[in-house]
């Protein structure tokens, strides 16, 4: 699952980073001798890149819902220390228009329909 919440079909494929390869120049170039503090190393691109910073933690939890009077779906990050939602989407103020909404249309299509006592004339 990817980490913006969005649905893609079976089969598409999938973004990569693209790691470069150090240039023949790098490789090529003349040895320096710096001290330590102003020396400058090269960076691994082997090491993996991630943009997950909750990996290995244990202090949140992800949790999921459907709200019933908003009609979606609600997706909860939780803190297992203090139980308060650190992140939600939708936001709560999207979650109470929604169901202001649905609660709208049901009472319009409630007025619109004819009762069985109704004679048609």
């Amino acid at each position: 699952m990817s980490t913006d919440f969005s649905i893609r079909p079976v089969g598409t494929p999938a973004a990569t980073p693209i790691v470069q390869a150090p240039s023949q120049a790098a490789g090529k170039a003349v040895a320096t001798e710096l001290p330590a503090r102003k020396s400058v190393t090269v960076a691994d691109t082997g090491a993996a890149v991630r943009n997950d910073p909750q990996t290995g933690s244990n202090s949140v939890s992800h949790q999921a819902f459907i709200d019933r009077a908003a009609g979606s779906i609600v997706y909860q990050v939780v803190d297992n220390r203090t139980s308060l939602v650190v992140q939600q989407f939708p936001d709560e103020a999207v979650l109470r228009r929604r169901a202001y909404f649905h609660a709208l249309d049901l009472t319009k299509s409630a007025l619109e329909r004819p009762l069985a006592t109704d004679r048609k004339a």
